[in-house]
């Protein structure tokens, strides 16, 4: 049955019982109207609007439902869907609902894979023009810095010393960003070694405490699956420095049933404050990639819990 009908039915069902109460209730109405005659017409009146109410609600509640789901739903989020309530057109409305939401999960997930090709791609780009030219002319004018304070007198040779160190510095700054950007680790030597290299170097630069936990007896994973899990991680530890006001990490690697799970949980200020951010929501679209499940709860000690399952090579997204 129709919208139009349901709704058309529902009224006629509640004015005909008016009806047939005026028809055969022992009621009449006297000029002027006497009390008692108002109160029982008020109290009709009352009935068949309370009524009507509750069979237009009855009958309106799955597009409450339906708009309720279009205000809230997030493609970052998948799966989000609303029963089908038999037959009808509500029910084919929502049904048509549903299979929207797959077509743009669909595409939504197409888009980010090649959003984070290409981000992954200028990543490299950027990176190896920062190691191969930034790196070398820096190299050599820290060559030629230290020849000048070889040959310098010595008020001058302290100051070319001095120029030498803070090139020095900014050789191995470029050096670490250019790592950042382009994880030469995780491609050389795995994810284990690269998560390994990405705490002692957060760690280092940080001053935060980084506790590791992390399973070298791990399911195969492909090249994309293990650059989300990098890059989930890195983004992870960076949320924890720079908004969580954290004084210890814990990086941890773990082999589960559905797959690999890796968290990062903080002691710091914890998700109550936290808004989602473009981080989160790049975290967010990486796991939408891999077909992996991120959650972002209250850790164990007040702080923030960052956790990614995502599925080993051959199981189901």
């Amino acid at each position: 049955m129709s919208l139009f009908w349901r709704i058309f039915g529902l009224n006629a069902l509640v004015l005909g019982a008016a009806t047939a109460l005026l028809l055969w209730a022992p009621v009449t109405v006297s000029v002027p109207v006497l009390l008692t005659e108002a109160v029982i017409l008020v109290g009709g009146l009352a009935v068949m609007l309370v009524a009507n109410a509750a069979l237009l609600r009855v009958g309106l509640a799955p597009l409450e439902r339906l708009t309720r789901e279009m205000t809230t739903v997030d493609l970052l989020r998948p799966g989000q869907r609303l029963p089908v309530p038999g037959s009808g057109g509500v029910a084919e409305l929502i049904r048509t609902f549903n299979d929207m939401l797959d077509r743009l999960e669909a595409e939504r997930a197409t888009s980010s894979a090649r959003a984070l090709s290409a981000q992954e791609s200028e990543r490299r780009r950027v990176a190896q023009e920062l190691h191969d030219e930034v790196g070398q002319s820096m190299t050599a004018v820290l060559l030629g810095l230290k020849r000048a304070a070889d040959r310098a007198p010595e008020p001058l040779r302290a100051e070319l010393q001095q120029a030498q160190e803070i090139t020095r510095s900014s050789l191995d700054e470029v050096r670490r960003l250019a790592r950042r950007l382009r994880p030469g680790v995780l491609e050389d030597l795995g994810l284990v070694s690269a998560l390994t290299s990405l705490s002692d170097d957060f760690a280092t630069h940080t001053g935060l405490t980084v506790r590791r936990r992390l399973d070298a007896d791990l399911p195969a994973l492909d090249r994309q699956t293990e650059l989300v899990l990098y890059r989930v991680a890195q983004e992870g530890l960076t949320n924890a420095a720079r908004h969580a006001e954290a004084t210890r990490v814990d990086l941890a690697l773990r082999r589960v049933p559905e797959g690999v799970a890796l968290s990062v949980e903080d002691d710091g200020r914890g998700v109550g404050v936290a808004r989602e951010g473009a981080g989160i929501r790049g975290m967010r679209e990486r796991a939408l990639l891999s077909g992996a499940a991120l959650d972002i709860t209250r850790g164990r000690d007040g702080g923030t819990r960052v956790t990614l399952t995502v599925p080993s090579a051959g199981r189901p997204a």
